[in-house]
């Protein structure tokens, strides 16, 4: 029975904790949505659960309320601790989604407390005096600045998420968390911690380490997927799920996001993988007959090169992306989103076993698209992705294909190229 339960805000931030708790020791399933959670099958062979949520930039009440379901949905399955997970940079609007969603989280779980940990240092997400940084930069320095969804203007995360939430926002610093899980343990109980979400510094996989074990009876902890390296679970070594495709199966790069590590993994493909950049113009004037060309165009490379899998991307430099948005026309992350996630649900139908998608957004369309119901957690791939055993109906008839979802920030240049070498 599972014990540890998780409600991601993202499906890219699902499968990035999944990732870190199979490495952790703990067998683990992302159910995609509370209600394929509610009806997970054989529950007794996960040692946590994951449900993975599109809910990081919808309305604060919808982000709420399907928060709430997913609790409700892993309490049922017997989890006792929950985790609330969201992105290491903090990806937030003014309203929320981070604060309204813990407050409930709290509330419902008659809980006062819980801490504020977005640190990552595998990925170079730190906090050090109650400012996160990515990488050497300030996270309103960073390309995160100009992120078109959730823009992060300040880098304090007490300025950025009191005005979500009803609780006060309170800060820990790292000379107490230096100081050992006892000492952080104490100053966590002291009364202006007590009814509060408390952020705590946190620069290296030590620091994470202790703040795990000083919130080991805390009923709810949130932050990125770097705060699960202090967790530790009952299988270790014998946590990873088989891969379900084998060498030469078809396989291809479905890459959506605009980042700044996504556009340099495309740039990097670009001379080694065939690749077709989308065209939104002739999307919005034929959308059909656009994801046809694109299908077969990877269909006729699996046919000449099968070791290569094509790549279809959004994005690959700054010059790429659109400025001139025709008036009243459909909004160009919103049309790549439903192409890429178009051509997934063609290409499994054709044959396509392995697929790495890019892209936190992008990565929700293709995996609704695909109406996947779980995904079971393998090899990794780089901090914060790996491969996953997924079960997809995209046309009413199953397959099992290995799946990969990245998060547009995460990464090495090579990904795109170097990842399908973890399938064996």
């Amino acid at each position: 029975m599972p014990t540890l339960g998780a409600i991601a805000d993202d499906f890219t931030g699902a499968t990035d904790l999944a990732t870190m708790l199979v490495a952790r020791g703990f067998r683990t399933v992302v159910a995609v949505g509370a209600d394929e959670a509610a009806a997970l099958a054989d529950p007794d062979e996960w040692d946590a659960v994951v449900v993975a949520l599109k809910s990081r930039t919808t309305p604060v009440e919808e982000a709420v309320g399907v928060s709430l379901r997913a609790l409700d949905a892993l309490r049922a399955l017997g989890c006792r601790r929950f985790y609330f997970k969201y992105c290491s940079t903090f990806d937030s609007t003014p309203r929320g989604n981070i604060g309204p969603v813990t407050d409930a989280l709290l509330e419902a779980l008659g809980e006062r407390r819980t801490v504020v940990v977005p640190s990552f240092p595998a990925t170079g997400r730190t906090v050090y005096r109650g400012r996160l940084f990515v990488h050497d930069d300030l996270l309103d320095e960073s390309p995160m600045r100009h992120h078109p969804l959730t823009p992060m203007l300040d880098s304090r995360l007490q300025a950025l998420l009191a005005p979500q939430t009803t609780h006060p926002v309170t800060r820990i610093g790292l000379d107490t968390v230096r100081a050992g899980a006892e000492a952080l343990r104490t100053a966590l109980a002291g009364p202006e911690h007590t009814d509060a979400l408390t952020v705590v510094d946190a620069v290296d996989d030590t620091d994470l380490t202790v703040v795990a074990a000083a919130t080991e009876e805390f009923g709810l902890i949130t932050g990125a997927a770097g705060l699960a390296v202090g967790l530790t679970g009952p299988h270790a070594g014998e946590a990873r799920a088989r891969p379900a495709s084998v060498p030469g199966d078809p396989g291809v790069v479905l890459a959506g996001s605009a980042s700044a590590a996504t556009r340099g993994q495309v740039a990097h493909a670009l001379g080694r993988l065939p690749h077709r950049r989308l065209d939104l113009a002739r999307l919005r004037a034929d959308f059909d007959a656009t994801v046809a060309d694109l299908t077969a165009f990877v269909r006729d490379h699996w046919a000449t090169d099968p070791g290569k899998p094509p790549l279809i991307y959004a994005v690959a430099t700054l010059e790429d992306v659109e400025t001139d948005t025709p008036e009243g026309a459909e909004p160009p992350a919103t049309l790549v989103e439903r192409a890429l996630a178009a051509c997934a649900v063609a290409l499994v139908e054709a044959g396509a076993r392995r697929m790495l998608v890019a892209g936190g957004e992008t990565s929700g369309a293709v995996v609704t698209a695909l109406k996947a119901r779980t995904l079971g957690i393998g090899a990794p791939i780089a901090p914060g992705v790996a491969w996953a055993r997924t079960e997809v109906r995209p046309a009413g008839t199953g397959h099992t294909v290995d799946l990969a979802l990245k998060s547009g920030n995460f990464g090495d240049t090579d990904i795109f190229t170097q990842a399908w070498e973890q399938l064996v």
